[in-house]
């Protein structure tokens, strides 16, 4: 994050020192990173890679979505190249450093170190934030387990929400193609000590037919959104003392493509907690969370029988329901750590967390062997960390380590016999298991401009409930859940080279990771309808590549950032699929975003990406090629209220494969939108390029 404001939050390295603020000139320009570690750590002392999404970019992006902004970093992907405005829910997990993902996701998503991933099944939720209520994006790349726990395998996505700081609104609307709108408001007002904020979205599309266009047939139909959220915070600041509590909803519906494949989810969402600090560097924060969900979905199989269906028809002729599914969950979670200063040169951080979900799925399966069933099933997380961070002249030496005790326990099914529920024969299998993940890093400066890095973990992912007790349904293939499995277990490290100055900063690294037993869908049946997948654990994945970022401002009215990875990513070890690429990962990926802003004229943003070939499918029999993509958006400004933009995605109108299950199902055509921003009090905000 480059602050170019005449006073910067301190690092790591200030605490370290004992100082709690250090102004800075107004020229001057410096990495602050803030995900990394519990502490903040400027850019030259991190010994990962870590960047920031400003509000800027998120605001300048062409996209609509959180998902599609996100895009503007080279190596962010979802399991597939679909927009979360089409794709089911279980195809909603982030990949970092070439790791893919299964519905689950190996990223762990946090805002304020409560952790968004969706307790079913580990995917995201990524229009449950209001637009506007978000300051920025901090994403650490690699395994993070020491301090953030399971799914921090890939990386850390930490979500920044704006506090109350002034008395202000703004009021966003937007219409586009594919019947696609958008509607956003933000309030905020601060009294003294007192602050509250207030944000809301309205989202919809009419969406469009995935299925490629020569594999279509009368069972298809649009795939589409229609979702609300909204937040509500208020705090209260009062010399070092901070209090505060927030509480959100959010709900969709979705149409998956087909007149019976549909999903809806209700979410609710609460937070409160403290941060104090004493003056001297000495700092302490807790939080209290909890979250309840309802989400359902009904699943189908597609016939490609001539004859069945409608009249003529040769393919995907007909739908027969096979399911409905009703899963509600419930979590409650609490964390605290504390962190001081203790001499020059040295600081420490403790801590702990514990995350409890309960989560019930009523199923109701349809055909010959109809049958209603119930599941229960109970999972608990608690763990301590502990980090220690040493600074002398110009090395940064960091170690953290974290103990998981997790058990997964009270599971039980039961069948509806037309009288009354009776336990099945076979019970959802149970278990504890426990993790110790350690981190190292090491930093040298070199001069003031360049430093040197590396560093090394370990990290895990539980397997969620949804891996191991429901099937999923994406397309024509049928996941089903393997109630044996374990946790998947990472190695992996980084070593790079960093620099930055009043131009900007870059940083290349070379990057292995290591995944043991990963929780992958195997083929077992790929002539049936649907095809048929299971849930194992597979040998062992690895990804090694190299990674380029940088930001660059070379103008005062210019800014132009990017990126660029290539993630060697195969099955490295196991008695199937070994050296097949690991599903969903493209070897070459690279992003350009140029960002420029003059008053008399308004903003320009242009923001293209480029993706190779990768595979959808395990066994590597179904290839997605490479595309590029060119997204814009302008705006320009009348006055310090109102502000006129309109936004174009996939502007050469490219064919993109998305999936291919296996029948070919293709990413948003060129998509165009128009809005209007209205401000209301303060001074109105500028979308200068930062």
């Amino acid at each position: 994050m480059r602050a170019q404001a005449a006073a910067t939050p301190a690092t790591a390295q200030d605490s370290a020192r004992g100082a709690t603020e250090r102004l800075k000139p107004k020229a001057t320009t410096e990495q602050v990173t803030v995900t990394a570690y519990r502490l903040p750590l400027g850019s030259l002392e991190s010994p990962v890679t870590t960047q920031v999404l400003a509000e800027t970019a998120l605001r300048t992006a062409a996209a609509v979505t959180l998902d599609g902004q996100m895009r503007q970093l080279a190596g962010v992907e979802l399991f597939r190249r679909s927009s979360s405005l089409v794709a089911n829910p279980s195809s909603q997990g982030m990949s970092l450093r070439g790791l893919g993902s299964t519905s689950a996701s190996r990223t762990l998503l946090t805002q304020d170190d409560v952790p968004l991933n969706d307790p079913v099944g580990g995917w995201i939720h990524w229009q449950e934030l209001p637009e506007l209520a978000l300051k920025s994006v901090e994403v650490v790349r690699g395994g993070a387990s020491d301090l953030y726990g399971s799914s921090a395998i890939g990386g850390v996505v930490s979500l920044v929400v704006k506090r109350p700081t002034a008395n202000e609104a703004e009021v966003r609307s937007s219409y586009g193609g594919e019947g696609t709108w958008d509607e956003n408001l933000l309030a905020e007002t601060k009294r003294g000590p007192w602050g509250l904020l207030a944000a809301g979205d309205a989202l919809g599309t009419d969406g469009y037919i995935q299925q490629a266009p020569w594999m279509r047939g009368p069972v298809d139909r649009a795939s589409n959104v229609e979702s609300r959220n909204g937040l509500l915070a208020a705090e209260l600041e009062r010399g070092g003392l901070r209090l505060f509590a927030r509480g959100g909803g959010f709900a969709e519906e979705r149409a998956n493509g087909t007149a019976y494949q549909a999903n809806g989810t209700r979410l609710w969402r609460y937070a409160t907690g403290a941060d104090w600090e004493d003056g001297r560097g000495q700092r302490v924060a807790s939080r209290f969370h909890g979250a309840a969900e309802r989400f359902h979905q009904t699943f189908s199989s597609i016939s490609n029988l001539p004859g069945f269906g409608d009249a003529g028809c040769t393919y995907r002729c007909g739908e027969i329901p096979t399911r409905f599914s009703l899963t509600p969950d419930n979590e409650l979670g609490a964390a605290a750590h504390w962190s001081r200063p203790w001499r020059a040169g040295l600081v420490t951080v403790v801590g702990a967390d514990v995350r409890d979900v309960r989560v019930w799925d009523r199923e109701q399966t349809f055909g010959a062997a109809a049958a209603l069933t119930n599941l229960r099933d109970h999972q608990r997380d608690a763990a301590g960390y502990a980090e220690a961070m040493a600074v002398h002249k110009g090395w940064t030496l960091t170690g953290s380590a974290r103990m998981d005790w997790f058990d997964n326990f009270d599971g039980r099914r039961w069948r509806w016999n037309g009288t009354a529920w009776t336990p099945t024969a076979a019970q959802p299998a149970q278990g504890s298991q426990r993790f110790f993940d350690p981190r190292l890093g090491l930093s040298r400066k070199l001069g003031g401009h360049w430093a040197l890095t590396a560093s090394g973990f370990r990290a895990f992912r539980e397997p969620t409930p949804n891996e191991l007790y429901r099937s999923t349904q994406v397309g024509n293939k049928l996941t089903s859940p393997n109630d044996k499995l374990l946790s998947e277990r990472a190695t992996g490290w980084e070593t790079g080279a960093a620099t930055e100055g009043r131009w900007g900063s870059a940083r290349a690294s070379y990057f292995v990771t290591q995944v043991n037993r990963p929780i992958v869908a195997v083929t077992t049946n790929a002539t049936a309808s649907p095809i048929q997948l299971l849930r194992e654990n597979l040998g062992q994945i690895e990804s090694r590549g190299v990674s380029l970022n940088f930001q660059l401002a070379p103008r005062q009215w210019l800014a132009v950032d990017g990126g660029y990875q290539f993630a060697h990513a195969t099955v490295s070890k196991g008695a199937q699929d070994r050296g097949n690429w690991i599903p969903e990962v493209a070897r070459n990926m690279a992003a350009l975003n140029v960002r420029g802003y003059r008053r008399a004229l308004g903003t320009l943003s242009l923001q293209g990406r480029l993706s190779g070939r990768q595979f959808d499918d395990d066994a590597n029999l179904y290839l997605l090629h490479g595309y590029f993509r060119l997204d814009a958006y302008a705006s320009h400004e009348f006055g310090r209220r109102w502000e006129v933009f309109g936004a174009g995605e996939n502007l050469m109108d490219r064919q993109i494969e998305a999936a291919k299950t296996p029948s070919t199902t293709l990413a948003a055509p060129r998509v165009a939108r128009a809005g209007v921003l209205l401000r209301l009090g303060g001074m109105g905000k500028q979308s200068l390029p930062r």
